[in-house]
């Protein structure tokens, strides 16, 4: 085995120092919408999730988009990936992780993951990529595993991992949903001894696949039958997960119902881009912002998205204080180039003072 770069290793040894980890997932498909690495505030993110490699059904990792990936004119360089090394070198504290998966692998991971040679091959494509590129580690994003039997392919996937790219040297994390029926099949306990972090997705609890309209990205639940990033985090944390590995995730894009004013409703159909609004568009134009303090969620209702249901920074400053209280690692966004512009209303920026605020 090859002796580690000293400048990976002094920046994972840098980046442990920071009490609270800010981190955003960048799709590597917003380049074609102009977006680059180098607009986002390094001084107040400390990891980005590069958002997706391959999977293919040998196990090999690959590149999902290589113009976006190594070639589109970007920030002065080639590529979106590329513009992210050089804003690696200039931000010593920044951590680059290559996310593996996504929607895309779904069939895919079932069927590497049950098997010890597909294991194997998978780990090996994963550390040359991330050698190749001079990334800092892999964040796992299989959607989801759904049954036991699967929840200890990935374990076993997590281990195999572990012998190609060893803890003192690469990160590896995970995400999975904050919804108790997906997070049993996993344990939970053994995973995190093989994690640095689990990304838990506290999103994405209704949109146009549930048959009621309802707070998308709530901390707390109304009703004790719905999920929340509360019960995720409560759950993750009675398996034996500890806290300073969970990360918990604000979404960046809002769930619209149209027809109705709130939570609670028969779901009669969804506005915006298959159901969904980037937080840059909202609150929607001349619609009143509200924060419902109890779920801990934030909301417009009318116009062209009815009722939509989304983080602003005032939520997300009391995600950020939920994180401290309940010793979490930190916070993730998907995704970055939907952020505001305005710092006022960033919610990188938000969470970011809040955590590290006294």
């Amino acid at each position: 085995m090859s002796s580690s770069p000293p400048s990976r290793k002094s920046r994972m040894a840098s980046a442990s120092n920071v009490m609270y980890t800010n981190a955003v997932y960048w799709p590597n498909h917003k380049v074609y919408n102009g977006d680059t690495p180098g607009a986002l505030n390094y001084g107040c993110i400390n990891r980005v999730y590069y958002a997706f490699a391959n999977v293919t059904a040998d196990g090999g990792v690959f590149l999902s988009d290589e113009w976006a990936d190594a070639k589109a004119p970007c920030d002065g360089v080639k590529g979106a990936l590329g513009s992210l090394m050089h804003l690696k070198q200039r931000y010593p504290h920044l951590q680059v992780v290559l996310s593996i998966g996504g929607g895309g692998s779904t069939q895919t991971f079932p069927v590497v993951a049950s098997n010890t040679i597909l294991r194997d091959n998978f780990a090996r494509s994963a550390r040359g990529l991330v050698e190749a590129s001079g990334l800092d580690g892999i964040d796992i994003v299989w959607e989801y595993p759904s049954t036991p039997e699967q929840g200890a392919d990935f374990l076993a996937l997590l281990a195999a991992i572990r012998i190609h790219l060893p803890e003192d040297r690469y990160l590896l994390t995970a995400a999975l949903p904050a919804a108790k029926p997906l997070l049993q099949n996993i344990d939970m306990r053994r995973s995190a001894e093989y994690l640095d972090v689990v990304n838990l997705i506290a999103y994405d609890f209704f949109g146009p696949w549930t048959p009621r309209s309802g707070h998308h990205a709530q901390l707390y639940a109304m009703n004790k039958d719905e999920p929340s990033g509360s019960a995720g985090v409560q759950y993750l944390m009675a398996s034996g997960v500890p806290g300073k590995k969970i990360l918990l995730g604000i979404p960046l894009f809002g769930r619209s119902f149209l027809h109705v004013n709130g939570p609670g409703h028969k779901n009669r159909g969804a506005g915006g881009e298959d159901g969904s609004f980037e937080y840059n568009t909202l609150p929607r134009r001349g619609i009143k912002e509200q924060v419902d303090k109890r779920a801990c969620a934030a909301q417009c209702v009318g116009g062209d998205g009815g009722f939509i249901t989304y983080d602003n920074p005032e939520t997300v400053k009391m995600k950020a204080t939920f994180c401290k209280q309940k010793g979490l690692g930190g916070l993730y966004y998907w995704s970055a180039p939907s952020d505001a512009k305005d710092s006022k209303r960033s919610l990188i920026t938000a969470g970011f003072r809040t955590l590290h605020s006294s």
